[in-house]
């Protein structure tokens, strides 16, 4: 039997966390950044306007474990508007959003403002000051519904316009350059 391969992806905005095109869209996918094995496959996912850390690996077990609500996973969120403390606090104990039809409340977790992170800009500009201020918040749950992140900070009034998931367990984005691939003996 053949030896895993495990893989850390900074992966860029406006690509598909796949290595098929159901939609046959015009997008990016996780195959066009590097030749990757048979079989690797991406440990959960970033929707086509989110950036940041994406684990691939061949193991499946390895996959599950990472998805379970074992690992946080924390993400650095640009929202529109200057977040109030009052949003934090409830972003921390959870907050009602709809997930496959029906009213789901998010589990407890992490949030606490953060300066503007630095990250390069991307592809497609999001905004400028004309349009009112932003603002940044650290996100950090368990779970991982649908878009969760940005139904929370909808939920609170802060919709999201740029989010880069930063971190899984102990794994961190560091200094991975945007579409930058990175193999590795283990991911836990």
């Amino acid at each position: 039997m053949s030896k895993h391969r495990h893989f850390i992806i900074h992966k860029p905005w406006g690509m598909i966390s796949q290595f098929v095109n159901p939609a046959k869209r015009k997008k990016k996918l996780l195959g066009d950044l590097y030749n990757f094995p048979d079989k690797t496959m991406a440990i959960g996912r970033l929707d086509v306007a989110s950036e940041g850390l994406l684990l691939l690996t061949t193991d499946g077990k390895v996959s599950a474990e990472i998805r379970s609500q074992k690992y946080e996973k924390e993400y650095y969120v640009q929202v529109d508007g200057i977040i109030t403390k009052e949003a934090v606090e409830k972003l921390k104990t959870g907050v009602e959003i709809g997930f496959n039809g029906k009213k789901y409340t998010t589990k407890p977790g992490k949030a606490f403002l953060i300066n503007d992170p630095k990250f390069p800009l991307r592809s497609q500009k999001i905004r400028d000051e004309r349009h009112g201020p932003t603002s940044w918040v650290s996100i950090i749950i368990r779970e991982g519904k649908f878009r969760q992140v940005r139904k929370m900070t909808a939920a609170v009034g802060f919709p999201t316009l740029r989010l880069i998931r930063v971190r899984i367990g102990e794994i961190k984005l560091d200094n991975l350059e945007v579409s930058e691939v990175k193999e590795v003996t283990t991911l836990m």
